[in-house]
């Protein structure tokens, strides 16, 4: 069994993990690979892994030995699923791997946006503090946790976690299901998205990105919040009108946004998000939320399972390695 890993980058720095999938077949691996490499290093593989690297109909048509898709990742907007069950081609991705380490990051981007550590780090080191007439110096006043509302918009595994986070600092939570189907039995209120929006301090993004969030945040929504509100993002840039976020910011309508998502990955230069009048007010993070060592050596695992699974139910693919 022929196994191609398309692009490794973001796990190139586990090769213990990586070298497991030698144990499954035969193993060729790429750090990068452009849409144009994907035909040629895909033919003859069985099994292709893919973590952001496009595969469609035409690629698929184009390689007869490929059985097996596997995703490293979650989403799976990157693989024509419809051509895939046309095709008998298998698709497999991996979830639940990083609930801990984005729900660690959207904690972590509150605290730093509200009690504006970044800048207060900098006032020590710049002289800032050393020249003050106090012994203690903070630019912006901050409130605790505890006692405020705290709306999580898609309760999922994530959801969850960041619901859990809150209540441990005492704050109460609420959320919002987008699909309308997650509202019984869980451990928090559901409330609609208007009540979300203007009754909680902090309203964190855990939906996925489909038809019915896709700008699901835009001006009206923004104006609606709190102005002592924030907002942050760690599930994907197309839930939040980016340029929306930015008026709001610089109409004070809300008091700060963190994102570690945005509609186009890497951020290009004229982003509008570059061009925020107080930087300090809005968060940005590189799409790094998920990429604790931990969660990055269990997504590893889960494409491994997801081979040695589909060896275990289609034996001519391959050697079942146990």
């Amino acid at each position: 069994m022929k196994i191609t890993f398309l692009d490794t980058q973001t796990v190139a720095d586990l090769p213990d993990a990586l070298a497991k999938f030698n144990e499954l077949g035969e193993y060729t691996a790429y750090e990068h690979t452009a849409p144009d490499q994907v035909l040629e290093r895909l033919r003859g593989s069985t099994v292709a892994i893919t973590n952001k690297v496009a595969i469609g109909a035409v690629e698929m048509d184009r390689l007869p030995d490929l059985k097996l898709i596997c995703i490293a990742a979650t989403g799976m907007d990157n693989v024509d699923l419809d051509a895939a069950a046309e095709r008998g081609i298998s698709v497999k991705n991996v979830g639940g791997y990083s609930t801990d380490s984005v729900a660690q990051l959207t904690i972590t981007l509150l605290f730093t946006l509200a009690m504006d550590l970044i800048h207060l780090n900098h006032a020590v080191y710049d002289g800032t503090y050393g020249e003050h007439s106090a012994f203690s110096y903070w630019r912006q006043p901050f409130r605790e946790l505890s006692g405020a509302r705290y709306g999580i918009i898609g309760l999922g595994a994530i959801g969850c976690r960041v619901g859990e986070l809150a209540t441990a600092f005492g704050a109460e939570v609420v959320y919002h299901s987008t699909s309308g189907g997650n509202t019984t039995g869980q451990p928090y209120p559901h409330v609609s998205l208007d009540e979300l929006l203007t009754t909680c301090a902090v309203v964190s993004l855990h939906c996925p990105l489909n038809d019915a969030t896709r700008n699901l945040i835009d001006y009206d929504e923004l104006v609606k919040m709190k102005p002592s509100a924030y907002l942050i993002n760690v599930a994907r840039g197309g839930i939040v009108n980016e340029p929306a976020l930015v008026r709001a910011l610089d109409e004070n309508r809300i008091s700060g946004a963190a994102c570690d998502v945005f509609s186009t990955e890497p951020v290009p230069a004229d982003h509008p998000f570059l061009a925020v009048k107080e930087p300090q007010r809005l968060l940005l993070t590189p799409h790094m939320g998920w990429a604790s060592i931990e969660a990055r050596l269990a997504l590893l695992a889960g494409v491994r399972h997801n081979i040695a699974s589909f060896t275990t139910q289609h034996p001519s693919s391959g050697p079942v390695i146990r």
